[in-house]
């Protein structure tokens, strides 16, 4: 039976695809064969070596030591898409509410109560100040054209905007799914430059953290608005808190809020809503538990962090599983061990990505406890798993 190790709070909806008579899931189990977290920091946990697999119930995984759970042989999975609705509406209303100030036009209609009958009249005498244009026909850049970022720009294009979108490394069904009205441009400089609105939806990594600062702003439109929710630290802070105070940026609506942006006049600063509706996250619950069974019991990978996505139908009564280095020889040394055993290999998948690769074989033939003992010897290799 399966452990499974719950380090957050998981939406029962999908808790409820574990087969309970194959699994048990609670937060107290001490060496889990799996984990299903949502924002809890495990960067200082220790894993016991029998801990297989991680599943992110959301997309970002910074608060899981990917690399270090690569080195160990232990395969973390995201979710991605599953609460790309969510935030795409969230990213639309963001637009909104940045165009037509309506943080402020909300705070400010509070400061009326008291009035009696003047209300109306102070209503109309203060509403010119909360003057903001119509999204229609305006400008939207979208960075990024993954779940989320082809949504937006569809939802944007249908609502009458002009909508470019830069993603060099564009899935195909990122490409399948985006509509036709959407222009694809190939310099980050033309999205700068031509964007009444500005859309972030890349992860953050080494080339594009800090990838709006003071430079790309000064391409930018005089009053443009960003969007960022995707990473706070794809913004430089400081630099665009400069820009707001110049005039050069109207608007900064961000899901990331931090001690230098609350009190901003033109930043609108929200508490990480972008995930939080419950359909969103009985999504993500769902594909973490059904990433984390497929991996468990038939050793296929799909949406991993770390590892190489890798399904194989079974061909045979047993199937062996192997994590190694991505390095020369390994296959041939694997498939050897298994010859001198006189064990045929009916079917065989190896997949790489990086400095690590992912071995499947299934075989009708009993395979000895030696033979994969001593598979899990040689320095190449990771982890072995027999299933």
């Amino acid at each position: 039976m399966f452990q499974i190790g719950l380090l957050n709070k998981i939406s029962p909806v999908g808790l409820e695809r574990f087969d309970r008579q194959k699994y048990i899931y609670h937060a107290d189990i001490e060496r889990p064969d799996a984990i299903l977290v949502r924002s809890a920091s495990m960067h200082e946990m220790e894993f016991a070596d029998n801990l297989l697999a991680i599943g992110r119930a959301g997309a970002g995984v910074n608060n899981i030591p990917v690399d270090r759970c690569a080195e160990q042989g232990i395969v973390v999975f995201n979710t991605p898409g599953a609460n790309a609705n969510a935030v795409k509406e969230l990213v639309i209303l963001g637009m909104l509410i940045s165009s037509r100030k309506v943080p402020d036009a909300l705070q400010w209609v509070q400061t009326l109560k008291g009035q009696g009958d003047e209300v109306t009249k102070l209503v109309e005498k203060g509403k010119s100040q909360f003057i903001g244009p119509e999204i229609a026909g305006k400008t939207l850049g979208v960075i990024g054209l993954g779940a989320i970022g082809v949504l937006v720009a569809n939802a944007a294009a249908a609502l009458g905007m002009k909508v470019l979108g830069y993603d060099p490394f564009i899935s195909v069904d990122g490409a399948w799914n985006l509509s036709s009205e959407v222009k694809h441009v190939t310099s980050l400089n033309e999205i700068f430059q031509q964007s009444d609105y500005l859309t972030l939806h890349v992860p953050q990594t080494k080339e594009t953290k800090g990838m709006v600062n003071e430079s790309s702003i000064a391409l930018m439109k005089t009053g443009a608005r960003i969007l960022n929710f995707a990473r706070g630290g794809l913004v430089d802070t400081a630099d665009v808190c400069a820009a707001l105070e110049n005039g050069k940026l109207s608007a900064y609506v961000t899901d990331f809020a931090e001690d230098a942006l609350l009190g901003v006049k033109g930043v609108i600063a929200l508490p990480h809503l972008g995930a939080s509706t419950p359909e969103s996250e009985d999504n993500c619950a769902k594909m973490a538990a059904k990433e984390l069974m497929d991996y468990l019991e038939d050793g296929n990978i799909v949406h991993s962090v770390n590892f190489p996505n890798a399904v194989m139908p079974r061909s045979g009564a047993h199937r062996v599983c192997i994590i190694h280095q991505n390095v020369p020889a390994v296959i041939a040394k694997i498939s050897t061990r298994f010859s001198e055993d006189g064990i045929n290999i009916e079917n065989m998948l190896n997949q790489s990505r990086g400095n690590y690769a992912y071995t499947m074989l299934d075989t009708n033939s009993e395979i000895s406890d030696e033979l994969l003992a001593t598979l899990q010897q040689a320095k190449e290799i990771i982890r072995v798993r027999m299933l």
